[in-house]
């Protein structure tokens, strides 16, 4: 999954609020493409997949799941592989805090944005909705404390959920999402560009998912949408890992970043998830 989603972010990142006809002329997944603006090394991957591994470790590591251990894993994701691609001001803060409390004493958690939904995969393992629910709440209020923040961050988790453990039909992810989560939303296709709020990428991702029949085809479609697409394919791929066949293009899985943190840190913290998760 952490592979998977890794390929999704740093390929997308590429074509992240590009112009229309870049996205149409480069989206062939022949390998990754250098942004047209941003300075991003191509095959690198953003902040979407380092909170996310920040909490795959917690996770693996089996530490409390408490605001405060989250909010430390979190800084120390960023202090030891310092990194573009965060929304510059959260960046600046980041840079700024080196403790767990003191990031909770000086965050403004009140984002509508998509940063909790594109770090919710991990909870999304956990054995049963409930405890996915929990966590996802637990993880979100840290800096999406808002309805939309916290329930963009559940429908992404409750996707990797439902496709982890073959819960129904592919096509009916968001149906069984906007049933468990009471908002009907989720199952209505997304169409457009998508913009930077939460709710807009989960929904694009999970038409991406629903759609597709391979991760190939997933990650193409979710580029395609346009917009906040790095966050879209992130959320998609998580997901699709778990069910679509596994045909990402060798040039994108072998040109994935390998540094300290990269592909294969990432293939082996997924060997240690790979296993069922109770509360």
């Amino acid at each position: 999954m952490l592979v998977e989603l890794a390929v999704g972010d740093a390929y997308g990142a590429g074509f992240e609020y590009a112009e229309p006809g870049f996205v149409a002329a480069h989206n062939t997944l022949a390998g990754y493409v250098r942004h047209p603006r941003h300075g991003l090394r191509p095959g690198a991957y953003t902040d979407d997949t380092q909170l996310t591994l920040a909490l795959a470790e917690l996770l693996a590591d089996g530490d409390p799941w408490t605001p405060e251990t989250i909010a430390e894993r979190f800084v120390d994701a960023f202090h030891r592989d310092p990194r573009p691609g965060y929304a510059r001001g959260f960046q600046a803060f980041l840079a700024e805090v080196r403790t767990g409390a003191d990031f909770l004493a000086r965050i403004r958690p009140d984002s509508d944005k998509s940063g909790a939904a594109m770090r919710a995969a991990p909870a999304g393992l956990l054995s049963t909705v409930d405890e996915v629910l929990d966590r996802t709440r637990v993880q979100a209020r840290v800096t999406h404390d808002t309805p939309d923040g916290i329930a963009s961050a559940s429908a992404a988790a409750l996707a990797v959920h439902y496709c982890r453990y073959r819960l129904g039909p592919v096509a009916e992810v968001g149906a069984w999402i906007a049933d468990r989560l009471g908002a009907p939303v989720w199952a209505r296709p997304w169409h457009g560009a998508v913009g930077s709020k939460g709710v807009m990428s989960v929904r694009a991702a999970l038409t991406a998912l629903a759609g597709q029949g391979t991760q190939s085809e997933v990650l193409r479609a979710c580029v395609a949408f346009t917009g906040d697409v790095d966050t879209v394919a992130t959320v998609a791929l998580a997901a699709a890992s778990h069910v679509l066949p596994a045909d990402l293009p060798a040039v994108l899985v072998d040109g994935l970043e390998n540094g300290p943190y990269g592909r294969d840190h990432l293939a082996k913290l997924d060997a240690r998830l790979d296993q069922p998760r109770v509360a």
